[in-house]
C-alpha cells in the first residue's frame, strides 16, 4: 500500500481495455493511434473493429473481462450510441467496467455524458498522456469494484 493506494490490484495483469467505434462511423485512424499508445503504455488492447453494435461492445467487454471500454465516434451520434452502451451495462448490473469516451463531442454534451457515467470525452488534440492517465485511473477504480 503506497499513498493509500492498493498497488496490488495491477500486479500480474496489465490494464485491459476494449476500444470500440459503435454505430455508423468508419473513421478509425484516431482509435488506431490510441490502440498503439495504450499498448505502448503496457495495456492489453482489444479492438472491436468498426461498426459493432452497443450490445456487441458490452458482450465483448464482459466476455473478455476488461477494465475499461473506450468509445469513439466522429459522426455526432455519441449521445445515442454511448448512452446505449452505458444502459446495457446497467441492465446487466455491471458497475466494474469503466467507460470513457472520445471523438468530436461538443462541449455542452460532455456533462451529459459524465452524468451517464461516461468520462473523459476527449476531443481532437488531447495529448495521449492525458488520455492514458485518465484510463489508468478509471481502470484502478474498476478493479477496486471487482475486488468488492
Amino acid at each position: 500500500m503506497a499513498d493509500g493506494k492498493n498497488q496490488s490490484l495491477f500486479k500480474g495483469r496489465p490494464i485491459k481495455i476494449l476500444l470500440a467505434k459503435p454505430g455508423i462511423d468508419g473513421h478509425d485512424r484516431g482509435i488506431l493511434v490510441l490502440a498503439k499508445a495504450f499498448r505502448d503504455a503496457g495495456m492489453e488492447v482489444l479492438y472491436a473493429g468498426l461498426l459493432p453494435t452497443p450490445e456487441e461492445v458490452v458482450e465483448t467487454a464482459v466476455n473478455e473481462d476488461v477494465d475499461v471500454i473506450a468509445l469513439s465516434l466522429l459522426n455526432g451520434a455519441h449521445m445515442t450510441v454511448f448512452k446505449k452502451v452505458a444502459d446495457f451495462l446497467k441492465e446487466k448490473n455491471i458497475n466494474d467496467i469503466s467507460v470513457v469516451g472520445g471523438g468530436t463531442i461538443p462541449d455542452p454534451d460532455k456533462p451529459k455524458l459524465e452524468e451517464m457515467g461516461i468520462t473523459g470525452n476527449f476531443g481532437p488534440g488531447t495529448t495521449l498522456s492525458v488520455i492514458i492517465d485518465h484510463v489508468t485511473k478509471r481502470a484502478a477504480e474498476a478493479r477496486e469494484l471487482k475486488m468488492l
